[in-house]
């Protein structure tokens, strides 16, 4: 900062200028935070994406049922008939945090309009927290400009949007402040003071990783900082007592919660104690080596130990992290489960994308990494510039797996970008040139504003551009509103039984469970491969094959309906699966249908074109899921529905059919598929008949029924009948 005229004293406290400069851009950071994460409020006020709603639920049952019973409940509602352990398979901090807070913190809100504004103020706060950690790393500059590329990242703010209430908002925001006191406890050795803040660390870790998986990438660059931590730090003895008291706090705190405690246990705490052991054994080591021994004895031991945890590893005595986890850390890895393929998060970043979401923070990150490696500087300890320069660049590998971990590159990119920037302008206003001073001062100002605004269609601003996703229904086309699903989901509590149980794919179970409170078979938490792997088949089996695994009991053997290619796949086996392959015990399907209405004057029958984001455009994987050939079910163009598909299940409970194909290039139709054309399809209810037919339609939401042309969100609700005859 370049003032420091006194302005008044408070006690012995000199409040000077710089601190109003200070206070003033971290409230600007603050402001274009909550600016860009509240923009999905100008079309509705709702829950985004689908976790939000089981989190919201999940968050209502401590509120009204406490503590201890949230951590005891079996939910009955979800994964029947097996229910769900939430405590065990969820974002426990999450729901605590918010529940505590809102009862503290509500002015009367309900808890839904406080959950759909928790991530807005929470998201916002962490730019504070981002300052504090980046001016300990680089300086009070370099905080500030850490702070503002913040408030812009694209990829963070995508994934903390008003109304995102899962786990990113809080576990980055927990992350960070473990990050913070842990460089500060580890920068100077001031005795207490840093061994509460790295106690402190461990607890604010241990939270971040139980409100969000992703946190265990803060808990990775610690271990591969520890292990250069002997190499260039000498306070003698500091770090014998320090690393083990950050260590055992972490691995004590993450012990009280039953998610996190697997990982520490296993994987993550063999590593932490791994990287602790090389910390205290290297001072050891170095307390009884001469000086010009040190280094070679010390890259001995850390030899031996990658040796010893690559001996464990191939071992199998520590069970691995899922796949996920796994392939982030070594982005070579090929997923060979559709399951998981078919999340479209977990899609592999591409260079257009990185640059979409990162732009001028690659600038601004490669000046940093260039500046931290060549100029010297007071405000940079060499333990933080090695810490800056790991975390950052781990960040940036870790990124390259899929893209929802494009929100790591931007934590180091906001690192590097800030103490680069600081540099940088450090260095030019040590020149007595004003012109250079003010030409480096608007190129930099340019740099940031340029791909807020620019281009017009695909600025930065776009990407905050969206409605909920529960009023777009998912589909892509993010400026939509339908009301449709959120009239369902009442038709849906309102004129069924309490005990029904609801089939869908998973992408709609939690809004079914918290919405209408009905039980439901699968959903986004895929805590069940078979169960999901079962409804993909049922989608694309005969109606009546359909029927026998969807009304059947579940502990029914149907395994007869499935065919022996679908009972390889999943690995049928007793003692895996129990004695058979048991039905779902459904009452209810719900399917989902995206249609262009077309505008056809003159015409008396209604024309549609079908659209992406609903359950027809799902059949490749569906059928991939079930061990099936996609090839059966569309046609080489990878969207045409095949006379198969259309006499499956879902072809028939989707109440359209095809009557001719069209070129939209040169308006020319066919009554067959030719490259190029498109299925043009008109209304046809398939299955209406509450004695005959195996499903009979009871509920269209009102877009169904809409003569006005454009996009219609349908969601249909067919009855199983249990009287039903094959």
């Amino acid at each position: 900062m370049v003032s420091n005229q006194k302005l008044f004293s408070v006690g012995t406290f000199d409040f000077r200028l710089q601190h109003v400069l200070v206070i003033g851009v971290l409230i600007l950071s603050f402001s274009i935070s909550m600016l860009i994460r509240s923009m999905p409020m100008s079309y509705e006020t709702e829950l985004f994406e689908y976790d939000p709603f089981f989190n919201y639920r999940a968050t209502e049952y401590v509120v009204q049922n406490g503590i201890q019973d949230y951590l005891d409940w079996n939910d009955n509602k979800s994964w029947h008939p097996t229910g769900r352990n939430i405590s065990a398979t969820s974002q426990v901090t999450l729901h605590l945090t918010a529940a505590i807070l809102y009862q503290i913190f509500n002015f009367g809100t309900s808890l839904y309009t406080f959950t759909i504004l928790f991530p807005l103020v929470i998201g916002s706060l962490t730019s504070i927290a981002v300052f504090a950690l980046v001016r300990t790393l680089g300086g009070t500059t370099a905080g500030l400009f850490a702070s503002l590329l913040f408030a812009f990242s694209i990829p963070i703010l995508i994934r903390g949007f008003v109304g995102w209430f899962k786990s990113e908002p809080l576990g980055i925001f927990f992350g960070i402040i473990g990050l913070y006191l842990f460089v500060s406890g580890i920068k100077n050795n001031k005795g207490k003071i840093s061994g509460l803040k790295l106690t402190g660390a461990g607890l604010f870790l241990a939270l971040s990783l139980s409100a969000w998986g992703g946190a265990i990438f803060f808990i990775l660059a610690i271990i591969l900082f520890l292990f250069a931590l002997p190499f260039f730090k000498n306070d003698k003895n500091f770090l014998i007592w320090i690393t083990p008291l950050f260590s055992i706090s972490f691995i004590i705190f993450s012990l009280m919660f039953e998610r996190t405690s697997n990982a520490i246990i296993f994987y993550i705490g063999i590593a932490i104690g791994l990287s602790t052991t090389f910390v205290v054994l290297s001072e050891i080591i170095k307390n009884f080596s001469s000086e010009t021994k040190q280094l070679r004895n010390c890259l001995g031991l850390l030899v031996s130990i990658i040796i010893s945890g690559i001996g464990i590893a191939s071992a199998g005595a520590v069970a691995l992290p899922s796949f996920r986890y796994q392939n982030a850390i070594n982005p070579l890895l090929l997923a060979e489960d559709p399951l998981t393929d078919s999340v479209s998060e977990h899609a592999v970043t591409d260079l257009q994308m990185s640059f979409s979401f990162l732009s001028v923070f690659i600038i601004f990150g490669i000046i940093g990494a260039w500046l931290i490696f060549t100029k010297k500087s007071p405000l940079l300890k060499n333990d933080m510039k090695v810490f800056s320069l790991m975390i950052s660049f781990f960040a940036i590998y870790l990124s390259s797996a899929f893209l929802r971990l494009e929100v790591f590159a931007s934590v180091g990119l906001f690192i590097l970008g800030g103490i680069g920037l600081s540099l940088l302008l450090h260095e030019i206003f040590k020149q007595q040139n004003s012109i250079l001073k003010i030409i480096s001062s608007i190129v930099i100002v340019g740099l940031f504003l340029i791909p807020v605004t620019l281009p017009e269609d695909d600025s930065w601003f776009i990407w905050a551009d969206f409605s909920p996703t529960i009023i777009n229904g998912g589909t892509g086309h993010n400026s939509h509103v339908s009301y449709d699903w959120l009239d369902a989901m009442e038709w849906l509590k309102q004129n069924t039984p309490e005990h029904s149980v609801i089939a869908s794919w998973w992408d709609y179970g939690y809004w079914i469970t918290t919405l209408s409170d009905r039980t439901t078979i699968i959903d986004n938490a895929t805590l069940n491969d078979l169960q999901i792997k079962k409804m993909a088949y049922s989608f694309l089996a005969s109606p009546d094959d359909s029927w026998k695994i969807l009304s059947s009991d579940h502990d029914v053997d149907v395994a007869s309906s499935f065919s022996s290619e679908f009972i390889n796949f999943i690995h049928y086996q007793p003692e895996n699966y129990g004695a058979s392959v048991n039905g779902m015990d459904a009452d209810y399907i719900v399917i989902f249908v995206v249609a262009e209405k077309i505008a056809a004057p003159g015409l008396n029958l209604s024309l549609y074109s079908m659209q992406p984001g609903g359950d027809e455009s799902k059949k490749h994987w569906f059928a991939a899921i079930s061990n099936q050939n996609e090839l059966d079910f569309m046609l080489p163009d990878g969207m045409t529905p095949t006379n198969q598909f259309m006499n499956s299940t879902l072809g028939k409970l989707i109440p359209f059919t095809i009557v001719t194909y069209v070129d939209l290039t040169t308006d020319m139709i066919h009554d067959n598929y030719r490259p190029g054309y498109i299925p043009i399809y008109a209304k046809e209810l398939k299955f209406s008949d509450t004695e005959n037919d195996p499903f009979y339609l009871v509920y269209a939401s009102p877009s169904f029924y809409s003569d006005i042309p454009g996009q219609k969100n349908m969601i249909l609700i067919y009855k199983i009948n249990q009287n039903y005859q094959t």
